[in-house]
C-alpha cells in the first residue's frame, strides 16, 4: 500500500472513528428507550434484557472472526458490508412491529457493527506507520469510545422524548451512507500479509459458550432455573467451554490462543473489562427503568440526570491515558476500582422517593470510576505481549468488552427483576439493591487486580509467556 499524505491519514481516522462513534452509542442509546419500547411494543422484561443483549452478545461473539476474516479477504470490503450492514439492521429495527422482530432485527445491526470495530482498527494501524502519529490516532480512537459510551444515554432521552424511541435508530442511517461513501474515496484496500487460518470449529464453541450462558441466566427467572430450556443451555454452555480449551491448545493459529492466560496482566485485564462493563451495561439498564418507570421521569429528564455521570466518562479518560502514560495502570485501575465499588454503596439507599441529590451523586462517582477504568485495559493486556500477538491480544479485550456488556444486563438485569415484589416500578428501587450489591462486588474486584497484576511478579508471567508463545 503506497504512503498516504498527512491530510488522507486523517480522514481515514475521521471515518473510521465515525464508525466506531455509532457502533459504541448503539450499546448505550437504547437503554433510556427501554420503557417507551415496553409500552409501544408490550414487552416484556425479559425482552427487554434481550434487546440489549442481542446486540452484545453478536458483537463479542463475532469481533474475533470478523478482524481475521479482514485480513484475510481486505479491511476496506469488510468494513464496507459492516456500514451497509448496519445501517441494513438499523432501519430494520426502526420499523420494527413486536418486540421479537426487534430482537431479531438488533442482531442483523451486531453482524454489522462486529465488521467495525476491529476492522477499523486495522485499518489505523495500517495507514498510520510512524510510531507516534499512530499513538496519537489510537488515543483518539479510545476518547471516541467514552464519549459514544457517555454520549448514549443522553442522545437517546431525547431522541425519544421529541420525536419517538425508532428514531435512535434513524440517526444511524445517514452517519453509514456518508462513511460507506468516504470509505469508498478515501480508504485504501490492505490485506494481512499472513492472514491468520480461520478457526471455525473455535468461533462455533465461543458463540455456543456465550449464547447458552446468557440465555440461561436471562430466561432463568422468568422459565424457571429447572426448565429444561435454562437447564440445557447451561448445559450447553459448560460443555462448550470444557472442550474450547484443549481443541484451542491443539490449533496452530487458535481464535484464543489459551497460552495468553498464563500471563496474570493479559488474564486481570480480561477480567478488569468484563467486570467493568457488567457495572455499566447493568447500571444503564436498571437506572433507565428506575428513573422512568420507578419516578416517572420523561426520556429526555432521565437523561439529562445522567449528564455529570457522561461527563466524567468524558473527560476521564485522558486524565488516565496520562496516568497510564507517566506512572503505569496501577493507579487508574485502584481508584476507579473504588470509584465503582463507592457508587454501589451509595446507590443501596436509594429508594422511589430518595432525593435528587442521592442518585446524581453515585452518578458522578460511577462515571469518575468508569472513565478511570477503560483506558488501561486493552495496555494491560498488552503489556509484555510479542508485538505480533499485540493486535490478538487487544481483539481479545475488546471482547471481553462486549462479553461483560451482556452479563451486566443478564445478571444485574434478572436479579433486580426477580426480586420486585408486586408491580415494576413501585418494588423497582428496592429490589435494584442486588443490582447494586453486583456493582459493588465488580468495582472492589476490579480494585485488587489493579494490585495484583501491576506488580513484578505479574510483569515476570507475561514474559515467561510472550517466550512461550514466541518459542
Amino acid at each position: 500500500m503506497p504512503e498516504l499524505d498527512r491530510r488522507h491519514r486523517l480522514v481515514v481516522l475521521v471515518i473510521c472513528c465515525s464508525s466506531l462513534f455509532v457502533v459504541s452509542m448503539d450499546a448505550t442509546i437504547v437503554n433510556l428507550a427501554l420503557p417507551s419500547i415496553q409500552t409501544d411494543l408490550e414487552a416484556s422484561v425479559t425482552a427487554l434484557q434481550w434487546t440489549v443483549d442481542a446486540y452484545t452478545l453478536t458483537l463479542a461473539s463475532l469481533l474475533l472472526l470478523a478482524g481475521s476474516t479482514a485480513d484475510r479477504v481486505g479491511r476496506r470490503r469488510v468494513f464496507r458490508i459492516g456500514l451497509l450492514l448496519f445501517g441494513v439492521g438499523s432501519l430494520l429495527c426502526s420499523i420494527a412491529p413486536t418486540a421479537g422482530a426487534l430482537v431479531a432485527f438488533r442482531v442483523v445491526q451486531a453482524l454489522g457493527g462486529a465488521m467495525l470495530n476491529p476492522v477499523a482498527m486495522s485499518i489505523i494501524v495500517t495507514v498510520f506507520t510512524d510510531p507516534r502519529e499512530r499513538a496519537r490516532a489510537i488515543g483518539a480512537w479510545a476518547s471516541v469510545i467514552g464519549l459514544s459510551m457517555a454520549l448514549g444515554p443522553l442522545v437517546g432521552g431525547a431522541l425519544v422524548d421529541t420525536v419517538g424511541w425508532r428514531s435512535i435508530f434513524w440517526l444511524n442511517v445517514p452517519v453509514v451512507l456518508a462513511a460507506t461513501a468516504a470509505a469508498t474515496r478515501w480508504v485504501p484496500e490492505s490485506r494481512a500479509a499472513h492472514p491468520r487460518r480461520l478457526d471455525p470449529v473455535g468461533q462455533l464453541l465461543v458463540t455456543v459458550l456465550l449464547g447458552g450462558a446468557v440465555f440461561a441466566i436471562i430466561e432463568g427467572p422468568a422459565r424457571g432455573w429447572t426448565s429444561p430450556w435454562v437447564l440445557g443451555a447451561a448445559v450447553l454452555a459448560a460443555a462448550a467451554l470444557g472442550a474450547l480449551v484443549p481443541w484451542e491448545l491443539r490449533r496452530v493459529e487458535p481464535l484464543i490462543d489459551p497460552r495468553f492466560f498464563r500471563s496474570v496482566p493479559f488474564a486481570g485485564a480480561t477480567v478488569v473489562a468484563v467486570c467493568a462493563f457488567v457495572c455499566l451495561s447493568g447500571f444503564l439498564f436498571v437506572n433507565a427503568l428506575y428513573l422512568q418507570v420507578a419516578r416517572g421521569y420523561s426520556p429526555l429528564h432521565a437523561g439529562l440526570l445522567t449528564l455529570p455521570m457522561a461527563a466524567m466518562m468524558a473527560v476521564l479518560p485522558s486524565v488516565s491515558g496520562r496516568l497510564v502514560g507517566s506512572r503505569g495502570t496501577r493507579i487508574p485501575l485502584v481508584v476507579g476500582g473504588a470509584a465503582l465499588a463507592l457508587s454501589g454503596a451509595v446507590l443501596l439507599f436509594l429508594r422511589t422517593d430518595s432525593p435528587l441529590w442521592l442518585p446524581i451523586t453515585a452518578y458522578v462517582v460511577f462515571g469518575v470510576g468508569f472513565g478511570m477504568i477503560n483506558p488501561p485495559i486493552t495496555t494491560t493486556a498488552v503489556s509484555g505481549m510479542p508485538a505480533a500477538q499485540a493486535g490478538v491480544a487487544s481483539a481479545v479485550a475488546s471482547t471481553s468488552r462486549q462479553v461483560g456488556a451482556a452479563l451486566g444486563v443478564a445478571v444485574i438485569g434478572s436479579l433486580v427483576t426477580s426480586s420486585v415484589v408486586g408491580p415494576l416500578g413501585p418494588g423497582l428501587a428496592a429490589a435494584s439493591h442486588a443490582g447494586w450489591g453486583v456493582v459493588i462486588g465488580c468495582g472492589l474486584a476490579v480494585l485488587a487486580l489493579g494490585v495484583l497484576t501491576t506488580g513484578e511478579w505479574a510483569r515476570g508471567t507475561a514474559r515467561r509467556s510472550a517466550e512461550l508463545i514466541s518459542a
